[in-house]
């Protein structure tokens, strides 16, 4: 069947399910970005997945955040207005205005997206905005190869994607308009407040075993929450997803699990000194 119709499909099917309403920039652009180079196996199923250690998000919950993150790609008539051209010529401002023209566009600041997973989420925002304004990061080195990969033969090679703590966001490209964490936290990392723009949005699920999709002003006010959502928690440096679980009781569990029950060495004797064990 034609990828086209499969999108859309995707698209519907994702619009008919969910509570609240995607945003019309937010459609258009899933109807529109290819799903095949970022998801191999059943790429328009709205189901997430796991791939090299992440998490690879289901069509819905894209939509949600993206949706949350409220990018408008409506021209800043604001900005017009202000030019030098309007403010010398006003008629040709009001010119430019009723042709839909701008010299700038809200759609134009810059994104950073804290998770770049497989790329996907990259792709779409480079939609809704230009690649050359979308940056997103993450923890694992080969999730970050991966996406730069698969973005590239999508056609948004001018992403950027690069290795980074995600919690201390990118300094060296901020301040960005819009922050994506694509990752759960009990609270909205302050690295990350500090990189938003005075009137910038940070998107990002709060909670532990409970989350919700919550829009966070750059003081770190929440200004909307949108409904729970379940997402891996963000990782730390030193960290990575497919690494030993820092929490002691799940890792031990797991080796627990591998030893069996009549291990020579099992949780029926002593505690297992992890780090010891570790050097």
């Amino acid at each position: 069947m034609d990828p086209a119709v499969l999108r859309e499909d995707m698209v519907n099917s994702v619009e008919t399910q969910l509570d609240v309403s995607v945003a019309a920039p937010v459609s258009h652009a899933m109807r529109t970005v290819p799903r095949e180079p970022f998801v191999e196996d059943a790429p328009y199923q709205n189901s997430s997945s796991e791939h090299i250690g992440t998490t690879i998000l289901a069509p819905s919950v894209v939509a949600r955040l993206l949706t949350a993150l409220h990018i408008s790609t409506e021209p800043d008539i604001n900005v017009q207005l202000n030019s030098p051209e309007s403010t010398e010529n006003p008629e040709s401002a009001d010119k430019s205005i009723a042709k839909g023209e701008s010299t700038h566009e809200t759609a134009s600041d810059d994104v950073l997206v804290v998770g770049a997973g497989v790329g996907y989420t990259a792709a779409v925002l480079a939609e809704l905005t230009d690649e050359r304004h979308v940056h997103a990061i993450d923890i694992n080195r080969q999730v970050v190869h991966t996406a730069r990969s698969n973005l590239e033969v999508a056609g948004y090679e001018g992403v950027l994607v690069d290795t980074r703590d995600g919690a201390h966001g990118l300094p060296e490209y901020a301040p960005f308009n819009r922050i994506l964490v694509e990752a759960a936290s009990l609270e909205p990392p302050k690295a990350l407040l500090n990189q938003l723009t005075a009137n910038g949005r940070l998107v990002i699920p709060l909670g532990g075993p409970s989350q919700t999709i919550a829009t966070v002003d750059a003081q770190g006010n929440i200004l909307t929450e949108q409904g729970a959502v379940a997402l891996d928690p963000l990782l730390v440096e030193g960290e990575s997803g497919d690494g030993p679980a820092r929490n002691r009781t799940v890792r031990e569990d797991a080796e627990f699990d591998e030893s069996g029950y009549f291990a020579p060495t099992g949780w029926e004797q002593e505690w297992i000194d992890w780090d010891k064990n570790q050097h």
